[in-house]
């Protein structure tokens, strides 16, 4: 399946890459957790029957609750938004997240606002300012492609048919209850050894909570689940995961938050695969 949800860093062009560390019919017969489901790109492409999907976001929870629960009428508020697209009315909706009545919306509005932002917004980057509001400027699209009717009832389709738990959690506790022979796969947000993009959340991802997340997968591998962690190969990424528990591969992927194109390269990531 595709991916409903553009994602700044989304896994994608590293599909390949990412699934030789997986054997697809160990996880159907387990669960697969990802606590930090973001677009979903590797979870909707293995379909799995038992699957966690967490974020710390709840307005991206919600958007996969609303495919989940009401799909029909999701579209209908994503083709009003198709209609009326435009310069000003992009950024009328975008102000949204500052109106005081605005979490009295109701949900499946909430999340048509977070889809159609996400299709028409610079690059489908999910930035928030320290107040938790949607700060990404307009992209540059001629056509895009907001209503994702078959896309939509595809997943909800999916969702449906299978064991599926949607939880907005803390990552450490959306893991909790995973045992011996669960897959986890975690995609946090990436360290830098310089600035970047850390801003997915108001609260930020720092080295606290990348240290947090290795204690965490040690726990997990240390208990017999499979753990592959996703991240940026920086000196203290790599210094952290320099342990027994785990292998590191090394991989290039495109990456293009940077708005200038000349500052735009591969960058050097790490798959960072942990089992006993």
């Amino acid at each position: 399946m595709e991916p409903i949800l553009k994602w700044a860093g989304g896994k994608r062009q590293l599909l390949s890459e990412l699934k030789t560390f997986i054997s697809v019919e160990h996880c159907k017969t387990t669960r697969y957790f990802e606590p930090f489901i973001g677009g979903g790109s590797l979870c909707f492409n293995l379909e799995l029957p038992n699957i966690v999907i967490n974020d710390l976001n709840p307005e991206i929870v919600n958007v996969y609750q609303q495919i989940y629960n009401n799909p029909l009428q999701l579209i209908r508020e994503l083709k009003k938004h198709q209609q009326q697209h435009c310069i000003e009315y992009y950024y009328k909706i975008r102000e949204w997240d500052r109106k005081p009545n605005y979490h009295k919306l109701s949900l499946v509005k909430r999340a048509a606002r977070i889809i159609y932002l996400n299709r028409t917004c610079y690059n489908g980057l999910y930035r928030v300012n320290s107040l938790g509001q949607f700060n990404v400027p307009i992209g540059r699209y001629v056509n895009p492609d907001i209503v994702m009717e078959h896309r939509i009832l595809e997943l909800h389709s999916y969702f449906h048919n299978n064991n599926v738990v949607f939880r907005n959690m803390d990552f450490a506790d959306a893991v909790a209850d995973a045992t011996m022979g669960d897959f986890i796969y975690f995609d946090p947000p990436y360290d830098y050894d310089v600035s970047g993009f850390t801003s997915y959340f108001s609260e930020g991802f720092s080295h606290n909570d990348t240290k947090r997340l290795k204690d965490v997968a040690d726990a997990l591998v240390d208990k017999g689940c499979i753990v592959l962690i996703s991240n940026n190969a920086t000196q203290y990424v790599l210094s952290l995961f320099d342990d027994d528990r785990y292998t590191i591969k090394n991989i290039s992927a495109n990456r293009s938050i940077n708005s200038i194109g000349s500052n735009r390269r591969n960058a050097a990531e790490v798959l960072i695969y942990g089992r006993l």
